[in-house]
């Protein structure tokens, strides 16, 4: 069973690694990748250059005992000329350990060529995988960036992104202000047009409006009666036909009356 540390770990690297995938971009850390592989592609390049001069280093000292085995054989010569056979050995020896300095010279030489050869393929092979790495990440990097910008136009589309969400509910907040506004106006005129509240900006009183209500309401019943009269229906039709009598026999008309006095 996990130690309580053990978890705690397991949880904190879970968490970092999550933050981590937020936080990073695929484009900088392309760029990234590819700045640290020509950083060893330089180093490579350096060092060739350093096996090189150490080389040349060499070839140098080559020269000079070269010439130094020359010198001490013509001397050894010389120095048997003159009789001096003591000398002659001893020109002799010196160049012996030369020659033998010159073969040492010769393998350390031999070693750098390979290293030199070996440190050429290894940056030709390395330019090549880094161009072929610059390639696939422009190409990555151009696909990551219109898959993005798909995103962003989807979410704007959509509202799902948080600056059209924040609109977005921006605009639900006026909706709901302007709506309870325009009731609240409807509100304050049935108030006003009832009487309940008086408008201070009119210069009419509550008498002066309810007068002008009765006005408006005498007005409305005069064209009602009018206009029945004009349709003849209502107290017209009534007219014509005359009041009854008490005991339900029809009324007399004008000319039985005319007869009669």
């Amino acid at each position: 069973m996990p130690s309580l540390w053990e978890r705690f770990k397991m949880i904190f690297g879970a968490k970092v690694s999550k933050a981590l995938d937020r936080a990073e971009n695929p484009t900088e850390t392309l760029d990234y990748s590819y700045e640290q592989q020509l950083q060893l592609l330089q180093n490579v390049k350096r060092g060739i250059a350093d096996v090189v001069t150490a080389k040349k280093r060499l070839q140098l000292q080559q020269n000079q005992l070269e010439q130094s085995v020359v010198k001490l054989e013509t001397q050894a010569r010389q120095a048997l000329s003159g009789g001096r056979e003591d000398l002659a050995r001893q020109a002799l020896e010196r160049k012996s350990a030369v020659q033998g300095q010159l073969q040492d010279l010769d393998g350390q030489v031999d070693q750098l060529e390979q290293q030199q050869e070996k440190l050429t393929a290894n940056e030709k092979e390395l330019s090549a995988r880094i161009e072929t790495f610059r390639s696939q990440k422009e190409v990555m990097k151009a696909q990551y960036s219109a898959a993005e910008a798909q995103v962003r136009i989807g979410e704007a589309a959509t509202g799902i992104g948080g600056r059209m969400r924040d609109a977005g509910a921006a605009i639900e907040r006026a909706r709901e202000k302007t709506q309870q506004m325009q009731a609240r106006a409807s509100a304050m005129d049935e108030l006003i047009q009832s009487g309940t509240l008086e408008d201070f900006t009119s210069d009419k009183t509550a008498l002066d409006r309810e007068l002008a209500q009765m006005a408006s309401q005498s007005q409305v019943e005069s064209e009602l009666a009018a206009m029945k009269q004009e349709i003849g229906t209502g107290d017209g039709g009534a007219k014509e036909l005359g009041p009854s009598s008490s005991s339900g026999e029809p009324a007399e008309t004008e000319s039985e009356r005319t007869q009669q006095s």
